[in-house]
């Protein structure tokens, strides 16, 4: 990928700066995979091809390679590409490209099932992407874009005090109009230790933002809330 393709990538400070960090909270994330469950009862990916757009260091690329016939994972950030590379480097069926969701690097018409989570998609501006999919998704396809849902949950509310500029009115609103459709699921949090959870929550919030969920919360675990976005092509 060229200097000027990386320089039109969104930054995801979370995981570009500390990787190891974000390993901790996929894990943590979606203890009882209600997630999982709810895309496959959606949209099926047993003998088809997946994309997994924003694909960060790999972590849900072995999840897809157990049923899929194919997966290909597409990331813009070339340090996270190596290490998803070096993932799946025993996956003969996993391929990981260096790319960016608004010029994906694929021919048309040729993946069945699309996952992004928490990965360029969010709402208002993801317009070119979601061109994208409609190039590159076969007929009989389906989409699935993961994304916080701040109206509810503890997390909701951590982060609706650290990032009030999201509209959860104007995300939907950008959803529904294009043909989406959403399913509210909660998933939580369970880290092994407190302080996992303290390091994942100041990665993921604004400085006094995140001091004052922690002040406020204890444990390891988090009710937390999210958005399952899917559309069938």
């Amino acid at each position: 990928m060229t200097g000027a393709s990386r320089s039109r990538a969104r930054p995801s400070p979370n995981i570009w700066n500390t990787p190891e960090l974000y390993e901790l909270e996929n894990r943590a994330a979606d203890p009882h995979g209600r997630i999982l469950a709810a895309m496959r009862e959606i949209g099926d990916w047993s003998g088809r091809t997946v994309l997994d757009v924003g694909c960060g260091s790999g972590f849900h690329l072995p999840t897809w390679a157990e049923a899929a016939q194919r997966v290909v994972g597409v990331e813009p950030h070339p340090p996270l590409a190596a290490l998803a590379r070096r993932r799946t480097r025993r996956l003969a069926h996993v391929t990981v490209l260096d790319g960016l969701a608004q010029a994906l690097p694929l021919p048309d018409a040729s993946v069945d099932v699309v996952h992004a989570r928490w990965a360029y998609f969010f709402g208002p501006g993801s317009e070119p992407g979601l061109a994208e999919l409609d190039r590159v998704v076969r007929r009989g396809g389906t989409a699935f874009v993961i994304d916080n849902d701040p109206t509810r949950s503890t997390f909701g509310g951590w982060f609706r005090r650290g990032f009030p500029e999201v509209d959860p009115v104007a995300v939907e609103r950008f959803w529904s109009v294009r043909g989406w459709r959403r399913r509210p699921i909660d998933m939580g949090w369970s880290f092994t230790t407190r302080e996992d959870l303290e390091a994942v929550v100041r990665i993921e919030l604004p400085h006094d933002a995140a001091e004052e969920a922690l002040a406020s919360h204890t444990g390891t675990t988090v009710d937390y809330a999210v958005n399952l976005w899917w559309r069938h092509f």
